[in-house]
């Protein structure tokens, strides 16, 4: 079901004062890609991985080494796929301080650790 027009407006009115109010988080969607995050590669490579699973069975039945070789070869193939799916979180740079949070702030505030 979709969105009327004016549920629209109002959404898009939404996403217009939050990037407006939050610079920080505007920067952190703007760097995010549909097609990094696509729900299709995950499905499609942990299908890849259990039809290599599957030719991996079939191998051991059939008792032929080079069978395996090719499952295995399809098993990494599809585990490829499904984690490109994934993107790591960015680590801090070198020089800047790693920002604490609200209980480290305290503790370090009560012992004088600063």
């Amino acid at each position: 079901m979709g969105l009327s027009e004016r549920e629209q407006k109002l959404l898009e009115e939404m996403e217009r004062n939050l990037m407006a109010q939050d610079a920080e988080f505007a920067k952190t969607i703007s760097k995010t890609t549909s097609a990094n995050q696509s729900a299709g590669k995950l499905v499609l490579g942990v299908l890849i991985l259990l039809s290599g699973v599957g030719l991996l069975v079939l191998s051991v039945a059939l008792q032929v080494a080079f069978f395996g070789v090719i499952a295995f070869l399809v098993m990494v193939i599809g585990l490829v796929i499904a984690s490109a799916n994934f993107r790591l979180p960015e680590l801090p740079a070198a020089g800047e301080k790693p920002k604490g949070n609200y209980f480290e702030d305290r503790w370090n505030q009560r012992f004088g650790n600063e």
